[in-house]
């Protein structure tokens, strides 16, 4: 059983390879395809809005839509090109490179997790707006790499299933879906982000509904990008250890992904929240490897930092 995000995007690619058989049935699949794409909110939106944080309200939108052409541009000019390559000459390095961004993703929600802990975690303590140009085009820039990662995951999970098809029909599909997936994706997260304004403007009305409406909103905005960074940390460590776990069963290494699945098994039959159980077992085990590869990453990655440090300092 595939959990959670993964699970989702699977439906997505599967409804692509059905329709690959005409150009037609590519377009009528991928509007249904931007259904079920909601499910990708759940990482990509809880992840984004702290990029701008801390910017100028009439700075918001237009980064969105910077952070928006370049998560399109990752995804078209950078990911398609290579995956369709790499699909037609070394279909077995895709899984590998899927693997490699969600070990990526597993660092970064375990490196969350370290400077939450040893309480250093300071990255908006100054506002973006105050720190000028410069602090504006490194947080797009950084929104963008992270983007890069989650649209590799995205575009190499649907082009696994659509493997079969002609290179062209791949091509189409994949197109369809990075437009798809983007428009959702930043649309919704230029909605949370713009929450403020909406509630601000609904305080100011006549109606005295709207006025509480609108008060809720801004009193709520705080805590729902406080909740926003712990959900987007949560799907990073769950995210990157399902591709880690689903990753070693298709190179050949079977064991971690077969107890996994023999544990869900075991909980199929329970009456009514079987399916719930099972989706449970398999959420909490990805989280718990993401967490350990994460976090044996983050010690790697400290190791050669302080080496370097130390070299520095020496000369």
């Amino acid at each position: 059983m595939a959990g959670g995000l993964v699970g989702l995007l699977d439906d997505i690619a599967a409804l692509a390879k059905l329709a690959a058989a005409s150009i037609d049935d590519v377009g009528a699949a991928a509007g249904r395809a931007s259904a079920k794409a909601a499910g990708v909110v759940v990482d990509d939106t809880a992840v984004t809005p702290a990029y701008v944080h801390g910017l100028a309200a009439d700075r918001e939108l237009p980064i969105i839509k910077k952070i928006a052409v370049g998560s399109l541009r990752n995804k078209l000019l950078i990911i398609l090109p290579i995956a369709l390559i790499l699909s037609s000459v070394a279909p077995k390095l895709v899984e590998v490179i899927l693997m490699a961004g969600g070990t990526f993703l597993c660092y970064e929600g375990a490196h969350k997790i370290w400077h939450k802990l040893k309480g250093d975690d300071h990255d908006h303590d100054v506002p973006v707006a105050m720190l000028g140009p410069e602090a504006e085009a490194n947080t797009i820039s950084g929104a963008i790499r992270t983007d890069l990662i989650l649209s590799s995951e995205i575009m190499v999970i649907a082009l696994k299933e659509v493997l079969d098809e002609s290179v062209l029909s791949r091509a189409v599909i994949l197109v369809i879906v990075a437009m798809v997936i983007t428009v959702i994706v930043y649309g919704v997260v230029a909605l949370i982000v713009k929450m403020d304004d909406i509630g601000l403007s609904l305080a100011e009305r006549d109606s005295a509904s709207s006025q509480r409406f609108g008060r809720m909103l801004v009193a709520g905005m705080p805590k729902l990008l406080t909740w926003l960074t712990v959900i987007g940390t949560a799907a990073m460590l769950w995210v990157g250890g399902h591709i880690i776990l689903v990753g070693t069963d298709e190179l050949g290494w079977h064991w971690p992904y077969g107890l996994v699945h023999d544990l869900e098994e075991s909980v199929h039959d329970v009456g009514g929240i079987g399916g719930v159980l099972g989706w449970l077992i398999n959420t909490s085990i990805s989280a718990a490897i993401g967490l350990m590869v994460g976090a044996v990453v983050v010690a790697i990655v400290s190791q050669l930092k302080g080496k370097k440090t130390a070299e520095a300092a020496a000369h």
